[in-house]
């Protein structure tokens, strides 16, 4: 059974996933293509869109060569104005969006002939969500994003259902801080979510003011004059009383932050979350916090459907493949993890 199809039958609900790479260079292009070519071959009829710019011959950053991004005949793809003349693919103009990009508008596009293209698409996650629902009604059975710009912004809850993690060799020469890296990232997308419903409603109601809010055992709060914890640890370390159980910060959440705020309460309160993609802490520096007592819960998790490992890296670089793939599927042993290039 494909990579794809296991995803499928596990998660037959979903209908958007997102491509997430640890780096540039950790193979998500290359995944994305193995995604695409798979479902070819099983008659999934797919959507391709992005949240920046793929499908160009060399990284635009890193002035490496890059894989082509080939699209079968009636795959769905949002292709911005400047980019549309340059694809080799025979593509029909279904729509043009509301959607604009540095490239222009963008176009929603059906592949008529296949061929390689140039992908382009909403930068913002609401955006990127309306663009995929749209797809979805043209047919599509399932629609994939290509995080090529960023990767927080698309791993996102609200993005898509779940996200396929791209990781590797260009981490590190350590293979096994590529395993300890990579299984946190996975370990900070699974975070547990916030089950008290009177909590969430709470929170829920105040997100849209983004302050950080102190909340109570007995559900009484209070609304910080505070958008944002960074340069901010002190003061919400003098707000967190003895009473207070619950901490919600709507914006990063970093390791300055917690320094500032006396360890000792961290056994009694709980850091609430918007989702793990606010969280900003190696996997060494996390593993302290815990160890003081760090508690954190999210509104929404991630669901990580699969990892793809790249043993290469641009520097010259390797790991063993089945080296790599053992050690990273021990880590991880409730998500498939493969080699896309073996």
């Amino acid at each position: 059974m494909g990579l794809l199809s296991r995803i499928l039958k596990e998660h037959g609900e979903y209908k958007a996933i997102s491509i997430v790479g640890m780096a540039k260079n950790a193979g998500k292009t290359t995944a994305l293509n193995f995604l695409i070519e798979e479902a070819y071959d099983e008659g999934i009829i797919l959507g391709i869109t992005s949240t920046g710019r793929d499908g160009e011959t060399v990284d635009l950053v890193t002035e490496t060569e890059k894989p082509k991004v080939y699209l079968y005949e009636d795959t769905v793809v949002s292709v911005p104005r400047q980019l549309f003349d340059l694809a080799e693919a025979g593509l029909e103009i279904l729509s043009t969006t509301n959607y604009r990009t540095s490239l222009g508008e963008l176009f929603l596009c059906k592949v008529k002939d296949s061929g390689y293209v140039q992908i382009a698409g909403p930068v913002a996650s609401a955006d990127t969500k309306k663009m995929y629902e749209e797809m979805l009604s043209l047919g599509v059975d399932l629609v994939l994003i290509d995080g090529a710009i960023d990767r927080k912004s698309v791993a996102a809850p609200e993005s898509s259902d779940g996200v396929i993690l791209s990781t590797g060799a260009v981490l590190s020469r350590d293979i096994k801080k590529v395993v300890r890296e990579t299984s946190h990232v996975v370990e900070l997308y699974s975070l547990p979510e916030v089950e008290d419903e009177k909590l969430k409603e709470i929170i829920r109601e105040k997100l849209s003011e983004e302050r950080i809010l102190t909340i109570k055992e007995d559900m009484t709060y209070e609304v910080l004059d505070l958008k944002t914890g960074l340069g901010s640890g002190r003061k919400i370390n003098e707000a967190i009383s003895q009473e207070v159980k619950y901490v919600f910060l709507p914006g990063a959440f970093t390791g300055s932050i917690m320094g500032d705020i006396d360890p000792a309460k961290f056994k009694n309160v709980e850091f609430i979350l918007k989702d793990p993609t606010r969280i900003f802490m190696d996997s060494i520096l996390w593993m302290q916090m815990k160890k003081r007592g760090l508690k954190v819960k999210v509104l929404k998790n991630i669901n990580v459907c699969a990892v793809t490992v790249n043993p290469f890296a641009p520097e010259g670089y390797s790991f063993d493949s089945e080296v790599l793939r053992d050690k990273m599927q021990e880590a991880l042993p409730h998500i498939p993890v493969i080699d896309v290039r073996k």
